[in-house]
């Protein structure tokens, strides 16, 4: 058969050993989206039978309103549970592992996870080594620093309460992290990780500062760039020998460009506008359903430079901290990691599919955009966003100079989950140049 604009010929009965992908698979979380469905959380765990529930959340959140009201909602429903509030905004191996001994020893029937990506993340690990109680950390770890085994067991009912729009966590099978003994960034990517069900609910970003609105939105918007722009899922290849290695970042497919085009329209009429206006309750509600939505795209079709080029960012970083996140560590927060590179990536992606690049310039900056002019237009349109809500002047604003070149290429060149969707060549030297166009933006 032939696959219009995805395809290539191929014979679905043939068994040749390296023959392309020629299948695509949908997979995402329960989804239940409105205002006040945090208040049903301990219905649903009473529903499935739990009698001991593990919380995760963090130290800052633990006595906010969302979380306040999910255990509210479980004391209601006289659902027993026990609340883990020490998950580091922006997860390292050592603090997976920290939860992971908390969740073991509790052994509890299902967990419920309050907070943003990196508390549903972390909650995600929490839940697949406590159903493996015996295996090596790195066993599950993406290669080329783990094993990435596939998981056969069923794990634990995984509940999440998203607090930011930006991650998408509550709909994938992903949990990054730092491994510190590398100093880079990686992750777990299994379908079989992914939440049970998501609660979005848009009340609980009501009091996102502005920055964490910035950064979580520019989350949001390179997931849907990136998956509607990744290398076609019929060029991913070869097909996997057994469906359960197919990988949870196929390429960009047909279902996955509705929702990453989608969340895209989304973004160009509501981001700046919850960004500059805390009180604009319809704006806020929008980002966190477009978030979701992006989720949902990227999740099965995955993301490739700007996010495989931002671990080393946030990896490497010096001394920088940012305003409105923790101020007792340094930090440069994953969206800013990832935006930073948003328009060299773009412009270097241009040629790989123009019409999809011109498509979103158009999208995000309301004017008709020439096919040819695809990349530069993107470009552009990305930059006045980044300058319009504030972000940093590129990499030097960041701490970073032409020296820290290659070693930001060293900590990206691992990050084969993501590269290998790239729709361009991923060795050092086009990566060095993406970095070295990124130390200035404006």
């Amino acid at each position: 058969g032939i696959n219009a604009e995805y395809g290539q010929s191929y014979n679905r009965l043939s068994n040749a050993p390296l023959r392309k992908e020629y299948a695509i698979e949908m997979a995402c979380s329960a989804i239940r989206y409105g205002p006040g469905v945090t208040e049903e959380v301990g219905m649903d765990l009473q529903n499935i039978g739990a009698e001991r529930v593990a919380v995760i959340t963090d130290g800052n959140l633990v006595n906010l309103p969302p979380v306040q009201k999910a255990l509210h909602a479980l004391e209601k429903a006289r659902v027993p549970f026990e609340v883990y509030d020490r998950v580091r905004v922006e997860p390292t191996d050592t603090s997976f592992k920290e939860c992971i001994s908390f969740v073991r020893n509790l052994q509890p029937d299902a967990i419920l996870a309050v907070g943003g990506g990196s508390v549903i993340d972390t909650a995600k690990a929490a839940n697949l080594y406590t159903t493996y109680p015996e295996a090596d950390f790195l066993d599950f770890v993406n290669p080329p620093i783990g094993k990435g085994l596939p998981v056969t067991k069923h794990l634990l009912p995984l509940l999440a309460v998203p607090t930011t729009a930006g991650t998408g966590s509550e709909t994938t099978g992903v949990a990054v992290f730092d491994y510190e003994p590398l100093k880079a960034k990686t992750g777990i990517a299994n379908r079989a990780i992914r939440p049970t069900l998501g609660l979005v609910d848009p009340d609980n970003i009501i009091s996102m500062p502005a920055r964490v609105t910035a950064y979580s939105g520019f989350d949001v918007l390179c997931h849907a760039i990136e998956s509607y722009t990744a290398l076609s899922y019929t060029e991913r290849g070869p097909a996997p020998e057994n469906p359960k290695f197919r990988p949870a970042y196929q390429g960009s497919n047909p279902l996955s460009d509705v929702w990453s085009k989608h969340a895209c329209h989304i973004v160009s009429k509501y981001f700046k506008r919850a960004v500059q206006d805390p009180e604009d309750y319809e704006a806020r509600c929008q980002m966190h359903l477009a978030s979701s939505m992006a989720g949902v795209g990227f999740g099965n079709a995955g993301v490739h430079l700007c996010h495989g080029l931002s671990y080393s960012i946030s990896g490497l970083n010096r001394d920088y901290r940012s305003i409105d996140y923790s101020d007792e560590i340094k930090l440069i927060p994953h969206g800013l990691s990832v935006c930073i590179t948003a328009p060299a990536v773009f412009s270097a992606t241009a040629d790989s599919s123009p019409e999809r690049h011109a498509e979103i310039a158009e999208i995000l900056g309301g004017k008709t955009v020439r096919k040819e002019d695809g990349g530069e237009a993107l470009s552009d349109v990305l930059r006045e966003y980044l300058h319009t809500l504030g972000v940093p002047d590129g990499l030097n604003a960041l701490g970073y100079t032409e020296e820290d070149v290659p070693a930001l290429v060293a900590g990206a060149l691992p990050q084969k989950r993501v590269l290998c969707i790239s729709p361009i060549d991923t060795s050092a030297e086009p990566l060095a140049e993406i970095y070295s166009n990124s130390m200035k933006n404006y």
